[in-house]
């Protein structure tokens, strides 16, 4: 008996002594004890901000323009948000998602400022502010006014129960960390082949573009499509920050892809192949992914390491878009004008009449009727585009 109390009081001690040895901060959360002591440091946590991007899934199914939060798609069971029935939710994951992103962003500016050698981390820090500014962005587009905070707190917490700033205090914000952002980039041409895929100055610039034309058009159609001041020095941001990157004032000339001497002939179906381009196989003309020299800030996925979940070069018919007429409607026909304003356009008549004469782009990402595709079941075989390959493909 005795013995079992000194064997229960031993085993109460040890217990006590290895709880203790679990109360650390978690790593992911790198407080100032336990790192931020070497540029791999910054570097391997500005590597989780890359994974906030917009890929193919989220972008799909709950992107901040999302078609499925419009009335251009719909489903077998209609559209809960073209039929105005959708739900308010009582917590939303757009919201607890981008707060978690900034306090990571946070995280990173706070503990640079005491970092001794400033200048090796400076690329991570500029990193922070970007995607800082990419997660208040998301937020400004979902709810307009926000809260700011610039310390890294938990969305749990009470400064975060305040009042919401305006939504223009948001905006300059998000300006604010777009400047800081591309002082501290490289450039494009500046990226090494390991670093392809970061975000660079002129990546930074583009973005700043689209949140100041988003904003300044918001902004202007509220006032009677008049600009005001705020409109004015918005839309002059956006014009800059988009002439900087199509001048190639970083020295890298960006160019559209299926206009250059490397991929023009793919003719009118380059926007097609842009998309899905990965390989000699991938296309017709046998141009290589590095061909694409359009993109100035792309998501990088990798069959291992980071897999895209989507067969975006077959079907996915199990998910199938059910688009709605708006959404065909809106695809202008090949004099540049809308199908009401055109005299190209061939109506309803015939099955395929309406896509005739239109836009190269609703060539390439609707099924007309009567056109081939390959299934995920059977895919291609030769990849010779020939008439191997069309024994396996499928007419809808």
């Amino acid at each position: 008996m005795k013995r079992s109390k000194i064997t229960f009081f031993l085993a109460i001690v040890l217990g006590i002594t290895l709880h203790s040895c679990l109360d650390m901060e978690p790593q992911d959360q790198l407080g100032g004890k336990n790192m931020w002591t070497s540029v791999n440091d910054y570097k391997q946590f500005a590597n989780t901000f890359y994974s906030w991007t917009r890929d193919f899934s989220s972008v799909v199914y709950d992107g901040t323009h999302s078609d499925k939060r419009s009335d251009l798609i719909t489903y077998q069971s209609y559209n809960e948000f073209s039929r105005g029935i959708n739900s308010i939710p009582s917590s939303d994951a757009n919201y607890t998602d981008n707060y978690k992103h900034i306090r990571r962003t946070n995280l990173l500016i706070e503990n640079a400022e005491t970092y001794s050698k400033p200048e090796d981390i400076k690329q991570y820090l500029g990193e922070a502010y970007f995607f800082r500014a990419y997660s208040y962005f998301d937020l400004l587009q979902l709810y307009g006014d926000v809260i700011i905070t610039k310390k890294p707190l938990d969305i749990t917490d009470p400064e975060m129960k305040v009042k919401r700033n305006d939504r223009s205090e948001v905006v300059d914000l998000i300006i604010d960390d777009l400047g800081h952002a591309i002082d501290n980039l490289p450039a494009f041409k500046e990226l090494s082949t390991e670093e392809e895929g970061r975000i660079s100055k002129e990546g930074a610039q583009a973005f700043l573009s689209r949140v100041a034309l988003y904003e300044g058009t918001w902004q202007k159609s509220r006032n009677n499509n008049q600009n005001t001041e705020r409109t004015k020095n918005l839309l002059d941001i956006a014009a800059k920050a988009a002439r900087t990157v199509m001048d190639a004032k970083y020295g890298y000339s960006f160019r559209l892809f299926g206009t250059d001497s490397e991929t023009k002939v793919l003719g009118d179906s380059a926007q097609k192949y842009m998309f899905i381009l990965e390989n000699e196989k991938s296309n017709p003309a046998g141009i290589k992914k590095s061909a694409n020299h359009e993109y100035i800030f792309a998501r990088r996925h990798d069959q291992i390491l980071a897999s895209i979940g989507k067969n975006i070069t077959q079907e996915c018919l199990a998910n199938v878009q059910w688009i709605t007429r708006k959404f065909a409607n809106l695809y202008l026909c090949d004099d540049g004008l809308p199908i009401d304003k055109s005299d190209r356009f061939q109506k309803y008549d015939e099955k395929v009449s309406e896509f005739l004469n239109r836009d190269n782009r609703m060539r390439y990402t609707l099924l007309k009727p009567g056109t081939r595709y390959w299934g995920n079941k059977f895919g291609r075989t030769s990849w010779q585009w020939d008439e191997v390959d069309l024994k396996t493909s499928k007419l809808y």
